[in-house]
């Protein structure tokens, strides 16, 4: 029996499904793994090939918008599937689940699921009431085709579910399951002591990690520090992450002018980003929408407090008062009040460090979601 997963990017298989696929390899499937650009990463690469899994390259552009191109994504996929004869699909983000979805339904693979992990701009101002533009059309028309054949389409959270039936990019006849996101190795990210001040207290030491898009609320958490540092100059800010291309992206000289304010301390990618967590309290994530933030499921295994939006995807991750605090989207005095709340009362670090924990431990153990994944598509014995 084979297993093919499809992705987008790469370093994504083993950061985010590396303890799904081995869930699957451990009921004795085969693993596939497409994905484009594989001598990009060479180190991935390795590390999948020496668990036996076996690597198709195809040629994908994660952001692009040609149709040509994505024209010649949709006939490699169909040919490497054709190739591989999988017995089970599973492709996650826009493009994999689009063109995989068509290119598995064209090659008449037995069971094709979709995972729906997050929306991204092609749904940008849509729940707002904007006008859907032509571009989006074309998207959400895709979409229609592509989920129309898959066996079981899988989403992160009730919203973005709720979203796509409301936008009818769903038949009737099309099974959907909500899962807790990704879930997170609690093995992995373990509890580790909060950082403390010289009155050993908890210290007011804030991260966010994310690709530096707008949408993931990267000038917000700026806009904050420099407001909660004019305050409270002893308060710190980190950062981790990386300016990709993605349209939303912000410029290099705007992350160059928040590094020279000594705003913040940027930190870069990081492969591990525990090392990171361990120097913060606070795990801050003041994004506009997600389908279930990895990093905050993270933060949360290792005993650290949460700071989200009453978003989609994020909003899942925090009962307020408890664990954390949720903020309005975009709102930056919210998000001030919030960090101050836990600047003045260093208990609260702790106490909702503890509550993280346990929530991450009841509801987003990662052996626990996987198992729910695989009973789903029927791939455990």
């Amino acid at each position: 029996m084979k297993f093919l997963m499809i992705c987008s990017y790469f370093p994504s298989v083993i950061n985010f499904r590396g303890k799904l696929l081995e869930a699957i390899a451990n009921q004795g499937y085969e693993v596939h793994v497409i994905a484009p650009d594989l001598a990009d990463y060479s180190q991935d690469q390795q590390t999948l090939n020496n668990l036996g899994y076996h690597l198709h390259q195809v040629p994908m552009q994660r952001a692009g918008t040609n149709p040509l191109q994505d024209l010649k994504t949709l006939n490699a996929l169909y040919h490497c599937i054709k190739t591989i004869q999988p017995d089970v699909v599973l492709a996650y983000t826009i493009k994999p689940v689009i063109y995989g979805m068509l290119a598995a339904t064209l090659a008449k693979v037995r069971q094709r699921f979709a995972l729906i992990t997050g929306l991204g701009y092609a749904f940008s101002g849509v729940e707002e009431g904007r006008k859907i533009s032509t571009f989006q059309k074309i998207v959400y028309g895709l979409y229609r085709r592509a989920l129309k054949h898959s066996h079981k389409v899988f989403f992160q959270n009730p919203d973005d579910q709720a979203l796509f039936q409301k936008l009818k990019l769903l038949n009737a006849y099309t099974p959907t399951v909500v899962v807790n996101g990704s879930g997170v190795s609690v093995k992995q990210f373990d509890v580790l002591p909060l950082p403390l001040n010289a009155q050993q207290q908890p210290k007011a030491a804030f991260l966010l990690i994310a690709r530096l898009l707008i949408d993931k609320g990267i000038r917000e958490y700026a806009q904050a520090a420099k407001i909660i540092k004019s305050r409270y100059p002893e308060v710190e800010f980190h950062l981790v992450g990386w300016i990709d291309d993605n349209p939303t992206a912000i410029s290099q000289e705007e992350l160059n002018q928040w590094i020279a304010e000594d705003r913040l301390k940027f930190w870069g990618k990081l492969n591990d980003v525990r090392p990171a967590i361990a120097e913060s309290s606070v795990y801050v994530l003041p994004s506009y929408r997600e389908g279930t933030p990895r990093t905050v499921l993270e933060a949360m295994a290792m005993g650290r407090a949460i700071i989200t939006t009453d978003a989609p995807g994020c909003r899942e991750t925090v009962k307020d008062g408890e664990n954390g605090y949720l903020v309005p989207v975009k709102s930056v005095d919210a998000l001030v009040d919030a960090m101050t709340k836990l600047i003045e009362a260093p208990q609260l670090i702790s106490q909702m460090g503890q509550a993280a924990r346990h929530l991450a431990l009841s509801k987003y153990d990662v052996e626990q979601v996987n198992t729910h994944m695989l009973q789903e598509m029927g791939v455990i014995k």
